[in-house]
């Protein structure tokens, strides 16, 4: 939003205005946001509107009261400071009421923003355990969902159960689960870097303490109210959801293993609006001793940072698949197979239905790293996942997977697709 094509009202000018010249202004200044940023201008429901009307007349920087100031150059540059912070915070609160024109989500305003305090692992490769990639350990339902979830595997079976009264942690609370994994594969790292420098670190601890800030960003997400407590009661799911493996493979003593995605969590502080803050989770066994391990074939895969973007839970199991499957190379799935492995409630024919539209969309919104397409089968449809080979220009190369799903675990560097796809 650019002062020069609109000058925002300060709070006593907006309070003067009539119910309708209110409403009138903010349809301009939304419409001002939009055209700055490349899009055209929508019209605000009642509901929205109402929204933005009570924001706007809450607005900070009344609140200093600058006018009863002595200092009129100290006041002068308070008004530049907080008038700079209430225009961003109004374009975040208009960009939350613009109702979305695409299927895709767009990264938080301040995405690209350098945050102060914000560790290391913010900018450490994102990264996801291979030991679960080849199923959903998720619900793609966007409602709470109890039971259970049964794979039956070639090699093995695997059982995700949710808790009885949290439900199953769905896909977008697997992104706290990603986090965690990757800040102790980014602790890895350095230690193992300093292993060659001669020091003597120690090992990663099998607690993480971020904020949730912190987590946000890293999810690439928005830091509004909602966010928070959206991100405790995530923690409660992903504590409640517990996955069972049987091994089925011949001639190896079957074995059946039980664990959760987070070991426990505890909040150790809050806001004082009540916001949770810093945080405490417990790094399961099963993940630790797969990413600490003495010879450095740490069992994880690397993500797409665009992958917190994908909007879709049934296009995220998918991206995650084709990651695990498909690697540099190609995999096929029949969408039976799909389906099943997926775990939705959905009948198969609206699984195929959102299937066929994921497909549709990359014509003009491309999937990260991968092309999509539907090809004739026997019983169903078969989804051909291929790399992009312009995607893979920078990194390292990899272990390439079969058709059947099969990669070597070992670690990959990280790549970028410059848009989002739901």
């Amino acid at each position: 939003m650019k002062s020069q094509k609109f000058e925002l009202l300060d709070r006593s000018a907006f309070s003067a205005l009539t119910l309708h010249q209110k409403n009138d202004y903010l349809q301009k200044l939304t419409a001002c946001y939009m055209q700055a940023n490349g899009r055209s201008p929508i019209e605000l429901s009642r509901e929205a509107l109402s929204r933005l009307r009570r924001f706007y007349s809450r607005r900070s920087l009344a609140d200093l009261k600058l006018e009863k100031m002595a200092d009129r150059e100290m006041a002068n540059a308070l008004f530049r400071v907080a008038d700079a912070v209430g225009r961003g915070d109004l374009e975040k609160r208009i960009e939350s009421e613009i109702p979305p024109t695409s299927e895709l989500r767009a990264p938080p305003i301040d995405d690209d923003q350098l945050m102060f305090f914000v560790p290391n692992i913010h900018d450490a490769p994102i990264k996801d355990d291979i030991n679960v990639m080849d199923v959903a350990p998720f619900s793609l339902s966007k409602t709470k969902r109890k039971g259970r979830i049964r794979y039956d595997l070639k090699d093995c079976s695997i059982t995700v159960t949710g808790g009885s009264e949290c439900g199953m942690a769905n896909a977008y609370d697997y992104d706290i689960f990603i986090n965690m994994v990757s800040y102790l594969a980014e602790e890895m790292r350095s230690y193992r870097i300093a292993r060659k420098k001669g020091r003597s670190p120690s090992l990663p601890p099998k607690v993480y303490c971020p904020t949730a800030s912190q987590v946000l960003k890293f999810c690439r997400r928005g830091n509004g109210g909602r966010q928070y407590t959206e991100l405790e009661a995530a923690l409660d799911r992903l504590q409640d959801t517990r996955i069972k493996i049987t091994n089925f493979k011949p001639g190896a003593r079957r074995e059946t293993e039980t664990f959760s995605l987070i070991d426990r969590y505890k909040v150790l502080s809050r806001t004082t609006s009540d916001r949770i803050d810093h945080i405490e989770i417990v790094i399961p066994d099963w993940v630790y001793h797969g990413i600490v391990s003495d010879d450095g074939r740490a069992s994880i895969l690397t993500l797409n940072p665009d992958y917190f973007l994908i909007k879709k839970p049934t296009a995220r199991f998918i991206y995650r698949l084709a990651r695990k499957a498909a690697g540099q190379d190609q995999a096929h799935y029949s969408l039976k197979d799909l389906y099943h492995r997926s775990g939705t409630s959905l009948p198969f024919h609206k699984f195929r239905s959102a299937v066929v539209g994921i497909v549709d969309r990359t014509a003009s919104e491309q999937f990260p790293d991968y092309d999509l397409e539907l090809l004739s089968g026997r019983e169903s449809p078969v989804l051909r996942i291929s790399r992009r080979c312009e995607a893979a220009v920078d990194e390292l190369p990899e272990a390439k997977g079969n058709k059947t799903g099969s990669v070597v675990q070992t670690d990959f560097v990280k790549s970028r697709t410059s848009i989002p796809f739901s």
